[in-house]
């Protein structure tokens, strides 16, 4: 197995990373700091991540408890990085605390993974045979609301939480992703199976809002969604070509100013791997083919043939 994973915050000079991403055998993660609201985001994202269990968080019951296990050291420590700060400072700390969120996937075996996720954060699943993304529970229009979020001192929401399996086959590749890309590689995929998700899509863009200007551009994009996710994943191995990426794909329009983290399990076989960027390539011709606009030409040609 293959697992890699890349951070980065937005392109601003001397900005901190909010977010977190975990790669190892058999786990990935991210972790979304959410700057709005407390303080110590940036720490808080990276400490749940370096918290987590060896096995799935299976339940809300099961992440409440682990929080309730995890919290205090931390608390403490960060106690006293607040009273380094001041009294005002101190004060927003004891109010609020730190939040983020938490989206991770466990590899029980070769032929199950079990996922969780609490707030916006996603855990994705494509198969590369049957070209099928499978994710975690959420809407493109679920973006624009306010995540659920894991506070150092407050109590979790239930409905916050959802948990779920991926069967594999040996043919897949799972990554975790935080808001800004996981909108990104949603929005690529179901315009590009627009048939199968066009009330989601309209329902999206109904909502006038900066994700539907996402969605808007993208829809003159013509480039098939395996493509993509290769070149994406391809860039992830390496920062500075993730960095470039990212930097892209937000200046097209495409992507919102954000911190950007992904995190991939490839639980694909060697061979299979190598396959992968001539078989994307096939894949894409015959896409570009069905979705490329008809000139006058052809639709004279296509009406000539039709009354032969």
């Amino acid at each position: 197995m293959k697992y890699y994973s890349q951070s980065i915050s937005k392109r601003e000079s001397r900005v901190i990373n909010e977010d977190a991403a975990l790669a190892k055998e058999g786990m990935a993660a991210v972790s979304d700091g959410a700057g709005g609201g407390g303080v110590f985001a940036e720490l808080w994202s990276k400490y749940l991540l370096k918290q987590l269990p060896a096995s799935a968080l299976r339940d809300f019951q099961q992440l409440d408890a682990w929080v309730d296990g995890i919290w205090e050291p931390y608390y403490k420590d960060c106690e006293e990085k607040a009273k380094q700060q001041g009294a005002l400072f101190l004060n927003k700390f004891y109010d609020e605390g730190s939040f983020a969120t938490l989206a991770a996937v466990w590899l029980q075996d070769g032929k199950t993974a079990e996922w969780m996720t609490y707030g916006d954060s996603v855990v994705f699943c494509y198969d590369f045979h049957n070209h099928e993304l499978k994710y975690s529970n959420i809407r493109l229009s679920s973006f624009d609301d306010a995540p659920y979020l894991i506070g150092s001192n407050a109590a979790l929401k239930a409905e916050g939480f959802h948990a779920g399996q991926f069967q594999l086959t040996g043919e897949e590749v799972i990554f975790v992703a935080t808001d800004a890309l996981s909108h990104y590689i949603l929005m690529r995929y179901e315009l590009c199976h627009r048939e199968n998700y066009k009330d989601e899509i309209d329902e999206a863009i109904a909502a006038r809002t900066k994700n539907s200007n996402f969605i808007k551009v993208a829809e003159e994009e013509t480039e098939d969604f395996e493509k993509s996710l290769t070149r994406l994943l391809d860039a992830a191995q390496e920062q500075k070509s993730f960095i470039r990426l990212m930097s892209s794909l937000e200046e097209s329009g495409l992507l919102a100013h954000d911190d950007y983290s992904l995190a991939v399990l490839d639980c694909r076989q060697a061979k299979k791997r190598e396959k992968t960027h001539s078989h994307a390539e096939r894949h894409a011709l015959i896409w570009r083919k069905k979705h490329q606009p008809m000139n006058l030409k052809m639709l004279q040609k296509k009406k000539y043939k039709k009354w032969l």
